[in-house]
């Protein structure tokens, strides 16, 4: 028993982690995951019933997906097999298939988990195909990545695609009272301090257990405060992957709580871009787009400081420059909000697709020369300027096309004295015969 102690790299005087020790031993025990391992959920249905389908286990890392994978097949009856993509290659792969297919004719089934799966690479994921196909395997991967980006779709269609969500408080808390249990003896935490320790796991079952383990090693005598449990511990970067779905959710979250005229939520989402390590200046993109997308004529001014913010960092860096777009971000979402430019483009440009190459009617074509005038361009042009009202209400559409109204003002901010003016306008064309 030494020997295999040894061999593992472990000793009687040096227990496994305890994050390992307190894995769960039943799918019960899985804290947090409820909508899947809940007397209703469709994972507790499957182990019941001991028919399992391939799956796809999405979610945070700690979240509890190979302890899953593992426990399934344990209460559903099938070997489990485990790779890992990071590690295993296509000799791997076939050795695995070729061990399933033999416990198979056994008549014993095999569940394959497959950790961290986005990392095979396209022809890699097809291999799996024809073994899934024939039952020969039972597959289970586990992503931390959106499925629909890093999968294949012919192995998306062969398998349930299971969200496992991030801890909430009430299941790291869980997580903690099940550590002091196995321990014996509480956290030397005050109570301010436990609070930020679950905030510091963000979420995360195992890196929460891990911390937890070094606080009971210290074995202080006293209860740390929230300031001494800072000095102790790291504190871990907010998970953000600048090329990964992370980067384009919170995005979207800034750019939609802008749209959406919160700018408490926005000025939060962009500081987690910032604290994630997010390229300013990307950020800076992003806001001169909602800048002309989601605001335009309603407060024209907007384009102009989202530009102007734009170049304050550029020239500031970080992190002063950080307060321009903080002030960017502060003044779009609290704007008035007008998408009526943008959707009056989409439909111009739609419209020019349909109409082809028709010709300006030809009072609007300059004659430069004699030809052109024989021809009658440029004849019959009213001069607006010169005009009562300084609007003559001519037709500068296509001949052959009919009148169209892309821009619709919806009458916030600046656009309430726009659509006022496009109103007369559209009045005094009217009896002039337009």
């Amino acid at each position: 028993m030494a020997d295999l102690f040894e061999a593992a790299g472990l000793t009687p005087q040096q227990p496994s982690p305890l994050a390992d020790r307190l894995r769960p031993q039943r799918l019960e025990e899985v804290v947090g995951q409820d909508h899947l391992l809940g007397p209703d959920g469709p994972i507790r249905r499957m182990a019941e019933a001991r028919r399992l389908s391939s799956m796809i286990l999405w979610g945070p890392p700690g979240t509890g997906k190979t302890t899953i994978a593992r426990l399934l097949a344990k209460e559903a009856g099938y070997e489990f097999q485990q790779l890992s993509a990071v590690f295993s290659g296509v000799a791997d792969l076939k050795k695995a298939f070729e061990q399933a297919r033999a416990r198979r004719a056994a008549g014993q089934a095999t569940l394959l988990f497959v950790d961290e799966i986005h990392r095979f690479n396209r022809a890699q994921q097809d291999g799996f195909l024809p073994f899934v196909e024939e039952g020969i395997v039972t597959l289970v991967g586990a992503t931390t990545e959106n499925p629909s980006f890093e999968l294949n779709g012919a192995l998306l269609s062969r398998c349930q695609v299971y969200v496992l969500k991030r801890l909430d408080e009430a299941a790291l808390e869980a997580l903690l009272a099940k550590a002091e249990a196995h321990e014996g003896r509480p956290l030397p935490l005050e109570p301010d301090a436990r609070a930020a320790l679950t905030a510091l796991a963000d979420g995360d079952g195992r890196y929460l257990l891990t911390l937890s383990e070094t606080l009971f090693n210290i074995a202080s005598a006293k209860p740390l405060t929230t300031k001494e449990l800072g000095q102790i511990l790291q504190k871990r970067s907010p998970a953000y992957d600048k090329d990964r779905e992370e980067h384009y959710n919170l995005v979207s979250a800034l750019h939609k709580s802008i749209r959406g005229s919160d700018p408490d939520a926005a000025l939060y989402w962009l500081a987690r871009m910032l604290q994630g390590g997010e390229d300013p200046l990307f950020i800076a993109r992003r806001l001169i787009r909602a800048a002309a997308e989601d605001i335009g004529e309603a407060d024209p001014m907007s384009l102009v400081l989202a530009n102007a913010a734009k170049d304050t960092y550029d020239f500031l860096g970080s992190p002063e420059g950080e307060i321009a777009l903080a002030q960017l971000v502060v003044h779009l979402a609290a704007a008035p909000k007008s998408n009526a430019v943008y959707k009056a483009f989409g439909a111009a440009m739609k419209a020019a697709k349909e109409t082809g190459s028709l010709m300006p009617p030809s009072h609007i074509l300059n004659a430069p020369t004699r030809l052109m005038k024989d021809l009658g361009y440029g004849r019959g042009y009213a001069y607006d300027h010169d005009t009562a009202e300084g609007f003559s209400g001519q037709n500068y559409f296509p001949e052959g096309m009919e009148r169209r109204q892309f821009y619709k003002p919806r009458g916030d901010g600046n656009e309430a004295r726009i659509k006022e003016r496009l109103e007369r306008w559209a009045a005094l064309r009217r009896e002039k015969g337009d």
